[in-house]
């Protein structure tokens, strides 16, 4: 397979990036996605802010995001790449924008090469910013781009599509478990339509011989803290280091962003928490949980929760969803931007008998662990795909 190297500005109408300002945010209008809701190669505008439509007109004067154009974050965390799939309805804040034309195949082209070894060391080599890397827009739009013949590309983005169409039909999935997680839920401890619920009275507000109480009275909550980032021996170890950057909304956390070394947890004041372990953020990105999948160390920007008296993990992990959305909800449109140790203490959980528990757990389990299977089948397929890509691309394995 033949390559020629030509420039993104070159291959692209143009290149650009979003608003450099800061939109203030609305209750409704349109989402503003920055570098951090581009994550796997897919773009979730889910946790973005909305701006009105004012802001979102003025900001598409100048970077308008159509079908088949490519996203990449290009400060703090550089090279996140996803080519736009649907008509989109959001604007963009310091993302860089390839305007492929409406071009499928320039589209999804573009966003398999710039995943590549080359492009990605290429960036790296590049990259500008002492204390948060970035990449100028010049940069960019010099980046070197391979292209062969349309029908070379085609066939390489087929092979490659076949991965991410399980990929997206695994993650469809996925999402319906997990409504139906929160269905489940929902039904039997917000609306007490439990087994036998029929005969059970309820009592100031909760079923007979259930208890209401503090979540901190119940449940152990534990701190994580950081090795020091100047000794190299603590890190790039084998256990996953949870931080807020690590909570995507999942149920379930495989893997994290950093690792570090035996040696680096024995020098910081977290644990190593056992897979099972609920994860919450406290600063940052603030009130996301998760479960660990695997045993995983944690920055000072979380805590571990684990309750030896309440035996369903996902009972717990359900009701403190459940109490965080509400913190927020009181929270009026303020600021809900830390979580401390207090914050349990005014966190009240209801605790059903423990035949109840036991028969919810017995539920739900099911689907949690095909949350989980699916979760790990894509991780596999991405491990898959990112090793065949650099293969294809570069011609060392031909169609």
């Amino acid at each position: 397979m033949k390559l020629t190297y030509i420039k993104a500005t070159e291959f692209c109408e143009s290149v650009r990036d979003g608003t450099h300002d800061t939109p203030k945010q609305t209750e409704s209008g349109y989402k503003l996605v920055t570098g951090k809701h581009v994550k796997n190669g897919i773009i979730d505008p889910t946790e973005a802010y909305y701006i009105s439509e004012k802001d979102y007109n003025k900001i598409n004067e100048r970077s308008l995001v159509e079908q088949w154009d490519v996203l990449m974050s290009m400060i703090g965390t550089v090279g996140e790449v996803a080519v736009v799939k649907n008509n989109p309805n959001y604007a963009i804040k310091n993302v860089a924008l390839f305007k492929c034309g409406g071009s499928e195949l320039k589209g999804k082209w573009l966003s398999y090469y710039l995943r590549t070894p080359e492009a990605i060391g290429h960036m790296n080599g590049n990259q500008k910013g002492s204390s948060q890397q970035f990449l100028s827009l010049k940069q960019l739009r010099d980046l070197p781009i391979a292209t062969t013949s349309e029908d070379v590309m085609r066939k390489i983005i087929d092979s490659l599509s076949h991965y991410d169409n399980l990929i997206e039909n695994y993650q469809r999935q996925i999402k319906l478990l997990e409504e139906a997680a929160r269905r489940l839920y929902k039904e039997w401890f917000v609306d007490f339509r439990f087994p036998g619920y029929e005969h059970v009275k309820v009592i100031n507000g909760i079923p007979e011989k259930w208890k209401k109480e503090a979540f901190s009275r119940r449940v152990d909550v534990m701190s994580g803290g950081t090795p020091k980032t100047s000794n190299p021996e603590y890190y790039n170890g084998n256990i996953p280091f949870y931080s807020p950057k690590d909570s995507d909304g999942a149920f379930f956390a495989f893997d994290t962003e950093t690792h570090i070394s035996q040696n680096g947890l024995d020098n910081c004041n977290s644990k190593l928490y056992p897979a099972g372990t609920i994860i919450i953020t406290a600063r940052g990105t603030v009130g996301k949980t998760t479960i660990l999948a695997k045993p995983m160390a944690m920055n000072q920007s979380c805590y571990a929760l684990k309750s030896e008296e309440i035996s369903s993990v996902y009972y717990l992990f359900f009701a403190l969803n459940q109490e965080i959305a509400a913190l927020k909800t009181m929270a009026n449109g303020g600021v809900f931007d830390t979580i401390i140790v207090k914050t349990f203490d005014s966190i009240n959980i209801t605790i059903p008998t423990q035949a109840i528990l036991d028969q919810f757990e017995y539920c739900i389990s099911p689907i949690m662990e095909a949350i989980q299977n699916k979760m790990l089948e894509i991780i596999l397929l991405r491990e898959a795909r990112d090793r065949l890509l650099p293969k294809l691309m570069s011609g060392e394995i031909e169609l």
